[in-house]
């Protein structure tokens, strides 16, 4: 098992497709909500990700200031089904905070969290800045946490 943190052009073939059919197939089909799922904004971003066996079971995507809002920001957290319930989104979470806080030297973290995780994301610091939205309708909020 090892964790791994690349920029876009930084990531193999094997991995960008790998990231890409997880990312596929927890946001569009097991939530079935068919939306454009690569957004552009990969090609900016850092990819952190947790691979056993050569399989990616957990993934987000840091997307630096200026991309998405004034903030950094987190997203298309996930953790393979038959590997969640073990700790790996913790990991996951604190490992992208570390790096945002120790390597890019940002404070203030902006995140679009669907609603029945904002109690997860809560235990790391984030707090709601929106009330519930529904965005391709699955309810969210916007949170954001200011690290030190």
């Amino acid at each position: 098992m090892s964790w791994k943190l690349k920029k876009f052009n930084d990531l193999t073939n094997i991995e960008l497709y790998t990231i890409l059919r997880e990312r596929t197939a927890v946001f569009v089909v097991e939530q079935n909500c068919p939306y454009l799922e690569v957004d552009g904004k990969d090609l900016h971003s850092y990819h952190l990700f947790k691979e056993v066996s050569g399989e990616i079971i957990a993934y987000s995507r840091i997307v630096p200031a200026g991309v998405s809002y004034p903030e950094v920001s987190i997203g298309r957290v996930l953790v393979k089904k038959e590997f969640r319930g073990q700790g790996h989104a913790e990991e996951l979470l604190r490992r992208g905070l570390d790096f945002i806080l120790f390597e890019l030297k940002e404070t203030s973290v902006k995140i679009q969290a669907q609603d029945y995780l904002k109690k997860f994301y809560s235990s790391f610091g984030f707090q709601p800045i929106t009330d519930t939205y529904l965005e391709d309708n699955i309810p969210h909020v916007d949170m954001l946490v200011q690290l030190d």
